[in-house]
């Protein structure tokens, strides 16, 4: 089987290009060739950035897939491209959407591929939703061999997943937890969410190459671990083995106060409950179950953080937002009280 990976180095794509480099595939991997040295000698490497499209089709020649990957489409052009450069030379083309895109505000917490998909608060998701839309009519009108995967929260060992972070990811809040200050929680966190260890993605991800039930057809792959933002911080504040200070804050406030991205991230995504149903994934890759709990991958990413400072990325402008976003609640607070 020979496999085209367009990215492949990401928080999703690399546990597949693990996975699928120990699976015997001739593999490729198509991008600017940034982090290709962590991966095995018997990976190919396709050194290119794939928006140029005549390079690129220039350097494919008459080389032909089984599958091709994008992990990193994002617009409907981008699939635009991919299309033209990929019509007849795969034999299924796998597009990463996004859990996001479904309906918001939800209509029912439990989501499956039918659920709609509608998303007025994210241009992110809107975006793939367009992708999606241009690839089945292709596959409707032509044939395309196309199947859509929406991930969700997905994390790995190199970033702790959180609900509230600022534009450096989440090491931030990693320390305020190790430095003993409080860390803004969105809602109550008492409402409910999924995380996904890459690892477990990988599993339910290959079994779908070449799976004559994905074609034409949409996925969802996720843990079936449901947890609130209240566990899932404290299992962060477990693996530290310090005390959670929360600071609870209402998504529609963190919102309303710039700087930050929360109208997207959290009001067209994270601040819905979400429970995800996995059935349709598991009939189409009979035995796919993932195993890692979220405080057991939390804790081993938190190990990885430690011993790796050049993970550790610090973000004193999201630090300093936060004090003041929770001295201001502090001090209307008192005037509330004392008035």
């Amino acid at each position: 089987m020979k496999v085209l990976i367009i990215g492949g180095t990401g928080t999703i794509s690399s546990a597949i290009t693990r996975l699928l480099s120990q699976s015997g595939c001739e593999l490729y991997l198509l991008n600017r060739g940034n982090r290709n040295k962590e991966f095995p000698s018997n990976v190919k490497m396709i050194s290119a950035d794939i928006n140029q499209e005549e390079e690129v089709n220039r350097l494919l020649g008459s080389l032909s897939f089984d599958m091709v990957c994008e992990f990193i489409g994002f617009t409907r052009e981008h699939v635009e491209r991919d299309y033209r450069l990929f019509k007849g030379r795969t034999k299924q083309y796998i597009f990463i959407s996004s859990a996001s895109a479904y309906q918001k505000p939800l209509a029912d917490y439990r989501i499956t591929e039918a659920t709609s998909l509608a998303n007025p608060y994210w241009e992110y998701s809107r975006n793939k939703i367009a992708c999606e839309d241009f690839l089945m009519e292709k596959y409707r009108s032509e044939g395309f061999p196309v199947t859509i995967v929406r991930p969700s929260h997905t994390y790995d060992e190199r970033s702790i997943p959180l609900g509230v972070h600022g534009k450096m990811g989440s090491w931030q809040v990693v320390k305020r937890m190790m430095e003993g200050k409080p860390v803004i929680i969105h809602g109550d966190g008492t409402s409910l969410w999924t995380m996904t260890h890459n690892s477990d993605f990988a599993k339910g991800f290959v079994g779908l190459i070449g799976n004559p039930h994905a074609m034409g057809q949409a996925f969802q792959i996720t843990s079936d671990e449901t947890l609130t933002w209240n566990q899932i911080y404290q299992s962060i504040a477990d693996a530290l083995g310090v005390q959670l200070h929360p600071y609870y804050v209402s998504s529609s406030f963190l919102a309303s106060v710039g700087e930050f991205d929360f109208t997207g991230s959290l009001i067209g995504d994270k601040a819905n409950s979400v429970v995800f149903d996995n059935t349709k994934l598991k009939r189409a890759v009979p035995g796919f179950c993932a195993t890692k709990c979220f405080h057991q991958g939390v804790k081993e990413t938190i190990d990885n953080l430690l011993s790796h400072p050049e993970l550790q990325k610090e973000d004193p402008e999201f630090d300093a937002w936060c004090d003041r976003v929770i001295l201001i609640l502090e001090e209307a607070k008192q005037k509330l009280y004392f008035k």
